[in-house]
């Protein structure tokens, strides 16, 4: 059943790949309309929003003490809030993209599976072009090329994938549901701060909640990019935290596939 589920879905997304990546640069054009910056702003946005935590947490605080011959403080905390932001997207707009796409399933009957689709591949797009703002840090930090950040596309690739799934598991039944909807507005500050964006989780001294904030996936992604830009580890070498978040991950698809077979017809009568 699921992986008839699952079919279903892939087959949708090839039918309509070519509205999916059209649908997916409109809005991106769309975001950047009636401003005289353009695209820019996806660039000065993180930019402010980084330099906001990074003056809260270096000079504020006093964080960030680093250990000598390590990168500069500014690359740790970018290589995390970058991928947050991303996350942040889709836990907020990716979890409730049906009601913003509301027309595409009544009018059009684009398949429901295919609007997370539209939705992931525009946040995806906003993402790498705010990538340039990491390319800009690592390079002003002075940072040799090295072998480690060829896990840099397998992890945008793995983050893009998820965060899809937990679009098709979510938006269902938000649609279906306003208390869904009010859940995942209060996910978002949990997510953020109990998942390492702005301080170590390695470095936790209970043992017991470091491993429960393992189950986080922010906290799997934030970890595994900085090992593959900061630290320069394997993701790998760590794991527990790769199969807590193989848990994870497994999870959100198998209840995301239920979700999909379980609310194809109704959510479109719903809507």
């Amino acid at each position: 059943m699921l992986l008839s589920s699952l079919g279903t879905i892939i087959k949708d997304n090839w039918e309509w790949r070519g509205q999916i990546w059209n649908l997916a640069l409109f809005d991106l054009k769309k975001a950047s309309r009636n401003t005289a910056l353009g695209y820019l702003w996806f660039i000065i946005r993180p930019v402010i929003y980084i330099a906001c935590f990074w003056f809260a947490l270096k000079i504020g605080l006093k964080a960030g003490k680093t250990a000598p011959g390590d990168a500069p403080y500014i690359l740790w905390l970018t290589s995390g809030i970058i991928p947050w932001l991303f996350m942040k997207d889709m836990l907020h707009g990716g979890g409730d993209v049906l009601h913003k796409y509301s027309y595409l399933v009544k009018k059009v009957r684009f398949p429901i599976s295919a609007i997370s689709s539209v939705y992931a591949l525009s946040s995806m797009f906003t993402l790498l072009i705010k990538f340039a703002v990491l390319l800009v840090i690592y390079i002003a930090c002075m940072q040799p090329l090295d072998v480690h950040l060829i896990q840099v596309p397998f992890l945008l690739l793995l983050m893009y994938v998820f965060w899809w799934f937990f679009s098709m598991l979510m938006s269902p039944l938000a649609a279906l549901s306003k208390d869904v909807k009010n859940l995942i507005g209060a996910l978002s500050s949990p997510l953020f701060w109990l998942s390492g964006v702005i301080f170590k989780v390695r470095d936790l001294s209970i043992d017991w909640a470091r491993e429960l904030l393992y189950f986080n996936p922010v906290t799997f992604f934030v970890e595994a990019f900085r090992d593959a830009i900061y630290t320069r580890v394997w993701i790998w070498e760590d794991p527990k935290l790769c199969l807590t978040f193989l848990a994870v991950f497994v999870a959100t698809v198998l209840v995301a596939l239920l979700v999909q077979r379980h609310t194809r017809e109704e959510v479109p009568d719903v809507l």
